[in-house]
């Protein structure tokens, strides 16, 4: 059976997404930190890891893209998952006055949070904030958290679906030791760094452009070794082996001080 890493505890969205995208019996493992997903595939204790890397409503998951700087794991699959929310606590809503939960679920309830005048409180996992709820055994608190965490803690659903926008998905990342077989229907995910003078960034995205290469994200995070200067985490069409994608990044390479292939992969649909 696949041992499949994921951050948070039982009932978290990383693990209902690697559930989703492996679409067979799977063993999950819980971890406390993505360093420690990532590091439990790298020694061999998982077979994958699961790592969320943005939202449709809050963006980004910082953490996620500085642990995948340091990785020496392969990208080899993504998988865009549905994120509903649930708000989970002993009371009714009128008689509660402060929510738990991660922030990036704090954000994407924004708000409902704001119009029944909750004190938000994050947290280091939504599954996570359920057991802190039963820990502190409070009757004004709740929390935020998916069903099947409610479930698991059999703690009652006071209201289900506040998020902001019932749009709200998040992409994971599948990583893993071991590339993956090329399809016809391929991303690329790199990370790259430039010297800082003007024209740099565009002299990278040009040679994409002449290479008719559809870039599908950019994102910067700091180098944090050097004040104000960043690291630039691009996925696009296509896969590492392609002729065109191959000599783009050979060309790409001599305009940056640090160049990284994340992996190429199938890229999911959002269903």
């Amino acid at each position: 059976m696949l041992r499949v890493a994921f951050q948070g505890e039982p009932g978290a969205y990383s693990e209902d997404a690697a559930v989703s995208f492996f679409k067979e019996k799977i063993e999950t493992i819980p971890f406390p930190t993505f360093y420690d997903v990532l590091n439990s595939t790298e020694t061999g204790k998982s077979d994958y890891a699961v790592l969320p890397v943005e939202n449709s409503l809050e963006g980004s998951v910082g953490e996620s893209y500085d642990v995948l700087l340091t990785t020496n794991l392969k990208v080899v699959g993504e998988i865009y998952h549905r994120i509903k929310h649930c708000l989970i606590g002993l009371q009714k809503l009128e008689k509660t006055d402060t929510v738990y939960s991660h922030p990036q679920a704090l954000g994407q309830c924004r708000k409902f949070i704001q119009e029944n005048h909750l004190k938000p409180i994050p947290t280091y996992d939504t599954a996570g904030s359920v057991k802190i709820l039963l820990e502190l055994g409070k009757e004004n608190i709740s929390c935020i958290a998916s069903r099947k965490a409610a479930e698991i803690y059999k703690v009652p659903i006071i209201k289900e679906g506040i998020e902001d926008n019932s749009n709200n998905y998040t992409r994971f990342l599948v990583l893993a030791k071991e590339k993956v077989e090329r399809t016809q229907k391929d991303k690329t995910s790199i990370i790259f760094s430039i010297s800082h003078h003007p024209g740099a960034l565009f002299n990278i995205l040009e040679k994409f452009n002449a290479s008719k290469i559809n870039l599908t994200k950019i994102e910067s995070r700091p180098t944090k070794a050097t004040p104000w200067e960043y690291n630039f985490y691009v996925d696009f069409e296509g896969h590492q082996n392609d002729k065109n994608i191959s000599d783009a990044i050979e060309k790409i390479r001599s305009n940056t001080i640090f160049l990284k292939i994340l992996g190429s992969y199938p890229r999911a649909e959002l269903s």
